[in-house]
């Protein structure tokens, strides 16, 4: 891999852009990959960016330790060790694309239906039941394994309860730091996890960390409905992206 200026600029930027959505922003998490993606092939961003993800959510936990919804991480982190467990046993036999096909789909019905209810005048919040919370958590992981979209399937669960924004950031960093953890084991003995990529943490870790907190601080001083506002923003600017990703693949130009 060549490690140009360019390259650990790149590796920066990204870096940064995790810590910031480990500290509450989960907006920003999508910037990572496609950064570095322009240096190096997609697969081997996500796993350099994977130890960044999980040494951020270390300190994110500790950042949460008194603000994420207990109720929701007991049914959310069992139910996506669930969908890992079938996507490591799967993933031969699912095309990436068509997860990524789901996945936008997932989000963009959530949008549409939360827009309806909204011109509805319907503001009722929906109680963190166990039954949903199997489905989207198992979803959760199994596009998390495959995609590294986990969050709009867990969005489509978390986001109609409206809880206030620092349990939600807080409920997405705990359960997602369970969700990278289980992740690794499966990524080491793919490949994309390898010595070379763990050597570099020790360079961009300390940019992993700022960004955490600096994700942190912006989270507790975004008011609540901008907050939300932004949050749904890039959850259809996430969905727009996989929707092309997944025309590009399936219908190349030229």
């Amino acid at each position: 891999m060549e490690q140009t200026v360019a390259f650990w600029l790149a590796a920066g930027a990204a870096t940064f852009a995790v810590g910031m959505s480990k500290g509450g922003l989960p907006m920003m998490a999508m910037l990572g990959v496609p950064i570095l993606s322009v240096f190096i092939p997609p697969a081997a961003a996500a796993g350099l960016l994977l130890p960044m993800y999980i040494l951020a959510d270390v300190y994110a936990i500790w950042l949460f330790r008194h603000e994420f919804s207990v109720r929701n991480v007991s049914i959310l982190v069992p139910a996506s060790a669930l969908g890992i467990v079938a996507a490591f046993l799967l993933v031969s036999r699912v095309p990436v694309e068509a997860t990524k096909l789901v996945v936008a789909l997932i989000g963009l019905g959530y949008l549409g239906t939360a827009l309806h209810k909204r011109l509805a005048g319907d503001v009722r919040s929906r109680p963190a039941d166990v039954p949903r919370g199997l489905f989207w958590g198992a979803m959760t992981g199994f596009t998390s394994y495959i995609s590294h979209a986990g969050g709009p399937p867990f969005q489509a669960y978390t986001l109609p309860q409206k809880m206030p924004k620092m349990a939600f950031a807080g409920t997405a960093a705990v359960t997602f730091a369970c969700v990278n953890w289980m992740k690794l084991p499966p990524y080491i003995l793919a490949g994309q996890v390898t010595w070379e990529s763990l050597r570099q943490i020790a360079v961009l870790a300390p940019v992993a960390l700022i960004g955490a907190w600096a994700g942190y601080r912006v989270t507790k001083w975004l008011p609540e409905r901008l907050f939300f506002t932004l949050v749904n923003i890039a959850l259809g600017a996430l969905c727009l992206k996989l929707l092309a990703e997944v025309a590009q693949a399936w219908w190349p130009a030229g």
